[in-house]
Formats: structure tokens, C-alpha cells, sequence
């Protein structure tokens, strides 16, 4: 920090003491605090957002994974040609062509049309957040000098130059304030209301890629029925596959080498 941004630090924490005990006037500005809040809290909800939504995509491609190895370690029990392992080659294959698909068809259009935008809007804040701190120091610089200059009126010095001095940098005050000041307040509530048109297209695009996940894996996925025997689809459907493997289940539960027998 130079020294001249060093005694402005210190005279900016000479009047803000000063305004906590009442002897500089400190402008309240209820609207402007209003903006700033609505500003941090889209802030935060974009936060939020971007890590959720890069959760997703790490999730999907964790499940694919996941789902894949399942499938390599299901294959590996069968070294035959019967209908289990034509089965088990088919549910391997298929989650070798969901995850190439994945990697291939969903992560780069979700990277591109979901977390890039949202990205995008969060990396607006930090600048947002600058120029508010740098609004409120020469908010700071403009209430000292008004409470210089008022002083200088009330009790005019014995140096005549003194005032206009103090009108001097009471205006030069009042514009770099004021400058910052109406951008800002422009900016902000444009900030807020252009939120929605801004991630609609995110949000539609997130829709559409989480639909064709679930489509092309309920495809695939279905198509390694048609491997199974007709009896097994037909118990599946009739919800007599759920007792065969409660009963099978139960058996196993009697053997000791699960541990549970006596």
C-alpha cells in the first residue's frame, strides 16, 4: 500500500469512529442496503448452484462408473456360453456404451451450457463486490468532508483559504461518490432482474440432458431383458421373482457360511 492509500485508510477509520459516537453525520442509505443485500443473496444462491450443479455431473459420471465395474464383476463370475453369461456380457456392454455416451454426449454439452454459464454469473461478484467496498470508503471520504466543511462554516477559520478549500474537496467528494454511487445503483437491481432470462436456458438444458440420461439408460438397460428367459421377464412382471430371491435368500441366510446358521 502506498503511503498516500495508507493515510486515506487511516482517516477513513478516523471517521468512521467519529460516526459511531456522533460527531460525523453518517448518510444511511435504506435502498442502497436493500440492492446489496439482494445482490449478496444471489451471489450466495449462485454459489449454491454452481456446486450443486457440478455435483450432478460428477454424480452421473460416478454412477456410470460405478455401474460399469458392477458389470465387469458380474461378467467375470460366468466363463461359459449359457444364457446367464450371454446375459451378463450384454449388461456389460451395455454399460460400456452408457458410460462412453456419458463421457462423450452428456459431460461436455453440460459443462459447456450448464456450469460455464453459472460459472460465468459468479465470477461477476468479486467485481460487484469491490466496487460496493469502494462506494462505501468514498462514502466515507464524502461524509468527512461535509462535516469538514460545515464545521469551517460554523466556525470560519482565522485562514481565509481554509473554506474554499473544504468546498473543494467537498465537491470532488460528492462527484466520485456520486459517480460510483448511481452505477451501482443502476447495476444492481439490473443484476438481479436479468437473473432468470440469464439461467433459463441453463435450466432447460439441464432438463433435456437429465431426461436423455434417464431415456438412454432405461433403453439400454432394457434391452439386456431381452437376453433373460421368458419365465424370468414374466416373474419379474408378476412380482414372483421377488420371492424366489427372498426364498434363495433365506436359504443362504441358513447356511454357515454366512455366519447366521447354528
Amino acid at each position: 500500500m502506498s503511503w498516500k492509500g495508507f493515510t486515506k485508510a487511516i482517516n477513513r477509520a478516523g471517521t468512521s469512529v467519529m460516526q459511531k459516537t456522533g460527531q460525523v453525520e453518517r448518510t444511511d442509505d435504506v435502498a442502497f442496503t436493500e440492492n446489496v443485500a439482494t445482490a449478496k443473496n444471489l451471489e450466495k444462491q449462485a454459489g449454491a448452484l454452481q456446486k450443486e450443479a457440478k455435483g450432478y455431473l460428477d454424480a452421473v459420471r460416478g454412477i456410470s462408473a460405478a455401474q460399469l465395474r458392477i458389470a465387469e464383476s458380474v461378467e467375470s463370475f460366468y466363463s461359459d456360453a449359457s444364457e446367464p453369461a450371454i446375459a451378463a456380457n450384454a449388461y456389460k456392454r451395455a454399460a460400456d456404451d452408457l458410460d462412453g455416451r456419458i463421457a462423450r454426449d452428456l459431460d461436455p454439452p453440460f459443462r459447456a451450457t450448464v456450469l460455464e454459464p453459472i460459472g460465468k454469473l459468479s465470477s461477476y461478484f468479486p467485481e460487484i463486490n469491490k466496487n460496493i467496498e469502494k462506494r462505501n470508503k468514498k462514502l466515507l471520504d464524502y461524509d468527512a468532508a461535509r462535516a469538514k466543511h460545515r464545521k469551517l462554516q460554523e466556525k470560519p477559520s482565522d485562514d481565509p483559504s481554509k473554506l474554499p478549500r473544504a468546498e473543494k474537496e467537498l465537491e470532488d467528494a460528492k462527484l466520485l461518490f456520486e459517480t460510483l454511487d448511481d452505477q451501482l445503483r443502476e447495476e444492481l437491481p439490473q443484476l438481479h432482474s436479468l437473473r432468470i432470462p440469464y439461467l433459463d436456458p441453463s435450466f432447460e438444458a439441464m432438463i433435456r440432458m437429465q431426461a436423455k440420461f434417464a431415456e438412454e439408460g432405461y433403453e439400454k438397460m432394457g434391452g439386456v431383458q431381452r437376453f433373460f428367459n421368458d419365465s424370468v421377464r414374466d416373474d419379474y412382471a408378476s412380482g414372483n421373482l421377488d420371492s424366489q430371491v427372498e426364498n434363495v435368500l433365506q436359504e443362504m441366510r441358513q447356511l454357515s457360511i454366512c455366519g447366521m446358521g447354528s
